[in-house]
Formats: structure tokens, sequence, C-alpha cells
């Protein structure tokens, strides 16, 4: 099939233990290879970029490819980072937060936009049409696949609905292995650069995988190490992180 005419799917929102995820990279690059039909993943623990960069270091081992990103504790909440060359300090403001990934040539996400953590927040709507013209994000994420953000899933598609000019994301936000490709990216190609192009294009849209009790269940067996992960790296996030999401 011609390339231009395929469409790939791409997790840009995955946690790994350089921040407070449970798995390794080596762990979660075996599971993508021998669990999903991925294309691309990104890697984007809280406020570091040391997990991607090893991802990416291992990535003509696999049959994907890997994007370096981060997750980015703003000041007004969580904002992803893809194709980054340098770390992005937390702590900025959600303006700044995006002119810093945009200066070294990478995507702004607005993640989970109207969750807790989210920049606009659960009642934050009347705030999302100032802030797309005023911070010139280049994506919403209007699926993640945590099962509590449900309604703030929701309340993504349907702010999103309105156009806007920006591309819609799905990731799963995955804090342990099995969450990995639960959410994801629908793009046109097959490559990283392929899903660089089509978020620009507007050419993105989120899907997801069935998840059910099981995974509901791994979520709150894993829920305790998570949150120790969460503590052991305070000073990295700067701000609640993970499932909190």
């Amino acid at each position: 099939m011609n390339r231009a005419q395929s469409w790939g799917k791409a997790d840009i929102h995955i946690h790994s233990n350089h921040s407070d995820g449970t798995a390794s990279i080596p762990q979660i690059m075996d599971y993508v290879q021998d669990r999903t039909d991925l294309d691309v993943i990104a890697i984007t623990d809280h406020n570091t970029i040391e997990g991607a960069l090893f991802a990416k270091s291992l990535e003509e081992l696999y049959d994907f490819e890997v994007v370096v990103g981060e997750e980015v504790s703003s000041r007004e909440g969580h904002i992803l980072g893809l194709f980054l060359t340098e770390h992005v300090p937390a702590g900025m403001s959600a303006r700044d937060t995006v002119a810093a990934i945009e200066a070294q040539g990478g995507i702004a996400i607005v993640a989970h936009p109207f969750s807790n953590q989210g920049v606009f927040g659960p009642f934050g709507r009347n705030l999302f049409a100032d802030a797309v013209n005023d911070w010139a994000f280049h994506a919403l994420e209007i699926y993640n696949s945590l099962p509590f953000l449900v309604w703030a899933n929701s309340i993504a598609a349907k702010m999103f609905a309105g156009g806007h000019g920006i591309a819609a994301t799905g990731g799963s936000d995955a804090h342990y292995l099995e969450a990995v490709g639960k959410g994801f990216t629908i793009f046109r190609g097959s490559t990283a650069e392929d899903l660089r192009r089509s978020i620009l294009n507007l050419e993105t849209r989120a899907d997801s995988r069935p998840q059910g009790l099981s995974f509901v269940w791994r979520i709150a067996r894993n829920y305790r190490r998570i949150r120790q992960l969460q503590a052991l790296n305070h000073e990295r996030c700067k701000a609640p992180c993970g499932v909190q999401d």
C-alpha cells in the first residue's frame, strides 16, 4: 500500500520508571514490539527526557520508531512536548512552556486538558478559545486511557469539535506496562516524521483499544507503587503527576 494512503498508530503518552511509571525502558520497548501494532511511541516522563533518550538509543533494535518527549508541569497544568532535543524545565507558565517546546522544533500538546491536572481544569471551558490563540499549541489530547478521565475526555472532544485549527491526539498515559497502547493517535503514514507532519497538517485522530474491568484492576493494583514513585520524584515532578492526571 502507498504510504501516503496508509494510516499508522502512535502512543505518544507513555511513562517509564525514569519518572512515575513502573516499567523500565527495555520492558516497554519489548512490550511494544511483541504485544502491540504501534508504529511510533513517545516516552513522556514527567519533567525529564532521560528515559526517552534511552529509548531512542535502542530504536534501531526494534520495528517501530521512538519520539523523544516529556510531560512538562507548567504552572497551569501538564503539557506534552514531542520531538525534543533538550529538557524543558517545569514551573513556567503554560504559554512559556509551549514557547520553549516550539523553540527547539518540538510539538506542544495540551495533555488531559479538562482533568484536575489539565491546564484548563474540569470547569475551564471558557479558557480554551483564548488559549488556542494566545499559547499557539499544536494539538489537544482528546483521549486519555485512564478510566477515571471519561468525563474529561468527553469535554475535550466537544471542545475540539469546534475546530480551532489544532490537531486531535490520543495516548495511553501508561504508568504500567499493560496500559501501553490502550490509547493512541491515528496518523497518515507510518514513521515519526509522518506523525509530526500529520499533527501539523491536522490529519490526526484519537482512538483506543477495549479496556474492561481487568484494565481498571491493574491500575488499582499498581496505584500504591505509582504513588511511591511520585514521592521519590517529587522534585522532578514539581506538581501532582501520574495517575491523578
